[in-house]
């Protein structure tokens, strides 16, 4: 897989969010300065864990000292407890242990409560990093407790650089419409974007165009809910149905591709449609969640 295949493996590697990278590799560094607890939150697959897993192994964290944890599937008490208690003991093969949490906003409140303690007090040879792509979720307390970083996605350029780099390793080539193509539907989502290129590469040459569109909403159901928004008369029924399969997924990273994809259609040509669209959605979704997107989507067909 390409995306993993061209995953950032050290800070100077990492396209993008170079304010973020270079703030962090001068507090490693440092290490009698340095935080113990870091909080990295932003969209999703625009580089938290990776970033992460580069973090750990400059602060010194291999093998077994290092321990990513996907809250998606360990969120408990009883996970923070074992990491509490996992914590105590002194590195094995490295200079420190370096615990990541990947989706922590998916951990109980319990869990996060649970959590607040170490963070407070954390042993010197600990360090604990925090992803999330929904910070809003997580307990004050533990927001509080850690240095945080917001890891943006790529802008257009930087999509540019990151494609063609890639299809250079490959020794491939593609045309300008194609690289329009990928980087308009994945909105600066390096993972994504790449997930389409393979796609794409592997496609016969005169059919890659519409490889790429067909992988991109494959890829992401929200996609195919920014394109029947952006078509005029479509109707409600339609939306409706994206929608219902939608219901499962992160309501405000949502509606960050829709703002995005209207923004990259209004900046080719004056669109009013894209414009609507942008109205109706620039508020967050954090606090009124799933409806509030059924709201917005409702409001720009109905008007």
């Amino acid at each position: 897989m390409l995306h993993l295949k061209y995953r950032p493996s050290e800070f100077d590697s990492v396209i993008g969010n170079e304010e973020i990278t270079g703030v962090l590799r001068n507090m490693i560094q440092k290490k009698e300065t340095c935080p113990h607890s870091f909080l990295l939150h932003g969209p999703t697959g625009c580089g938290k864990t990776t970033i992460g897993r580069i973090m750990a192994v400059e602060l010194g964290a291999t093998g077994d000292d290092f321990k990513e944890i996907d809250s998606g599937d360990f969120r408990g008490i009883d996970t923070v407890r074992e990491i509490r208690k996992n914590a105590r003991f002194k590195p094995i093969q490295s200079t420190c242990r370096v615990f990541l949490i990947d989706e922590c906003h998916k951990m109980t409140n319990d869990a996060q409560n649970a959590l607040l303690k170490i963070l407070e007090d954390t042993p010197n040879h600990v360090y604990f990093i925090l992803c999330t792509t929904d910070p809003q979720k997580l307990i004050a307390a533990v927001k509080n407790r850690c240095s945080q970083f917001a890891v943006k996605t790529l802008s257009e350029r930087q999509m540019m650089d990151l494609l063609r780099s890639v299809v250079k390793e490959e020794e491939e080539m593609l045309p300008k419409i194609v690289y329009s193509q990928i980087i308009e539907d994945s909105q600066g989502h390096p993972r994504m974007a790449l997930t389409i290129l393979e796609q794409v590469l592997n496609a016969p040459t005169e059919t890659r165009l519409e490889t790429a569109k067909q992988s991109a909403a494959e890829q992401s159901e929200s996609i195919a809910l920014c394109r029947s928004l952006m078509q005029p008369n479509t109707s409600w029924s339609k939306i409706n149905t994206i929608l219902r399969g939608l219901k499962d997924q992160e309501p405000e990273g949502i509606r960050r591709h829709v703002m995005g994809y209207a923004q990259s259609v209004l900046l080719k040509n004056d669109n009013e449609l894209a414009g609507l669209i942008l109205e109706e959605f620039r508020e967050p979704f954090y606090q009124g969640g799933f409806p509030l997107l059924v709201l917005a989507c409702y409001s720009v067909i109905k008007s």
